[in-house]
């Protein structure tokens, strides 16, 4: 008995397997609000770190200097998942420039794409990457306290989280967070193996 598999089966094979682009579904996902903080990145992110180079401790800037001067890598073939230490460093806003310690990290591939758990630390965030471009991801997550349970993206202003993602090596990469909703104008979570 000969089988055919039909056009659906073969679409829903495809999209089953293929990763998430940012002229897909993240597109029936993203908030107006974080569509519209995505829009204004570039503009959010010269003014955030304007302000930190002016009123941030020597030590902060040059680590803020030498995270920024990193050259985005393709993410293409590269596989984030594993356990990663993490850092917050805080750009612009109350604190000019505020560089926290290491915590730690988790990507997994939960079948649909790349999933960020923050396992350490009182500010936690957890959410997936989508496809922007070969040397950018689009990251949509939700913050929440250590102890609480993480709201659904889409929960709110308050809890929803948008940022790029850029990979500067084998051994390290970053989100960058276009206005946050608490204390910073930029958020930039650094990952190292």
């Amino acid at each position: 008995m000969r089988r055919f598999i039909t056009p659906v089966i073969i679409a829903v094979l495809v999209s089953a397997t293929a990763p998430a682009n940012a002229t897909g579904e993240i597109e029936s996902l993203i908030t107006d609000h974080d569509r519209a903080r995505l829009a204004a990145f570039d503009a959010t992110k010269a003014e955030a770190v304007n302000e930190a180079r002016i009123g941030g401790a020597a030590e902060d800037i040059e680590t803020l200097n030498e995270i920024l001067a990193r050259d985005p890598v393709s993410f293409d073939g590269f596989d984030l998942t594993g356990d990663w230490q993490c850092r917050t460093i805080k750009v612009g806003g109350l604190a000019s420039l505020v560089v926290y310690s290491w915590f730690k990290c988790r990507v997994s591939d939960d079948g649909a794409g790349w999933r960020l758990e923050k396992l350490s630390g009182s500010q936690r965030t957890t959410g997936r990457f989508f496809t922007e471009s070969d040397t950018a991801l689009t990251y949509l997550g939700s913050f929440y306290i250590a102890g609480e349970e993480a709201p659904a993206y889409g929960s709110g202003p308050d809890s929803d989280q948008v940022g790029r993602a850029f990979r500067s090596g084998d051994e390290r990469w970053r989100i960058e967070f276009p206005a946050p909703r608490y204390e910073s104008k930029l958020d930039i979570l650094e990952f190292r193996r």
